[in-house]
């Protein structure tokens, strides 16, 4: 059975960090580029940073560059996003996702490259 499972999320104080994890089972990510993506309530689904296949390839969105960190562990068939100095803006529902399309900058933030979704996780920002 396939699946892309997201977990991490959940209740920081401004300038607190999380590390959210996808873990993939029933198949490997390592031909993948992954992308993490969030989406809140009544805005666009952003993207948020990629990783390509290769090691040291990987993007941010301006917004949080400097402050995550992307990254992915083949032996455990896992992509972490570690978010540090959070703000109350980073509150959101973040989601990873998979593409089969090739790594390119900065079209690896698009959501609409990627075609297997895991289920989100919340992350909520507040004192």
């Amino acid at each position: 059975q396939v699946q892309f499972v997201a977990s991490g999320g959940g209740l920081v104080q401004p300038g607190g960090s999380l590390r959210l994890s996808c873990a993939a089972s029933g198949f490997s990510l390592d031909y993948y580029t992954i992308g993490w993506f969030r989406q809140a309530p009544g805005k666009e689904r952003e993207g948020v940073s990629c990783i390509g296949p290769s090691l040291g390839t990987s993007y941010y969105a301006d917004s949080v560059k400097g402050r995550f960190t992307i990254s992915r562990d083949f032996a455990k068939n896992t992509v972490y996003l570690e978010m540090d100095s959070l703000k109350p803006e980073d509150a959101s529902v973040y989601f990873c996702a998979t593409t089969s399309l090739p790594y390119v900058r900065p079209m690896c933030l698009m959501p609409a490259r990627y075609d297997q979704w895991g289920q989100g996780t919340q992350v909520t920002v507040s004192a």
